[in-house]
């Protein structure tokens, strides 16, 4: 079973869960690092007009090659 959850790291460098969690020892686990950064106001801006560009049938056709068959 995969559950997300969410942590800080501290001064020191050990991984915090921000809720109390109970593993078993020699649990393993993947850890995924967010990087909050702002995203630009153009990317912001341009991800309309790109939408627009990409849901068209010609762009559905072109990459199908990458979809699994239903």
């Amino acid at each position: 079973m995969h559950r997300i959850v969410h942590a800080e790291v501290d001064s020191d460098g050990n991984l915090r869960p921000i809720e109390p969690l109970e593993l078993p020892p020699g649990s393993r686990v993947l850890v995924t690092v967010s990087s909050e950064t702002e995203v630009s106001e153009t990317a912001l801006l341009s991800e309309a007009a790109l939408r627009r560009d990409w849901d068209r049938p010609e762009e559905d056709a072109a990459w199908s090659h990458l979809h699994p068959a239903s």
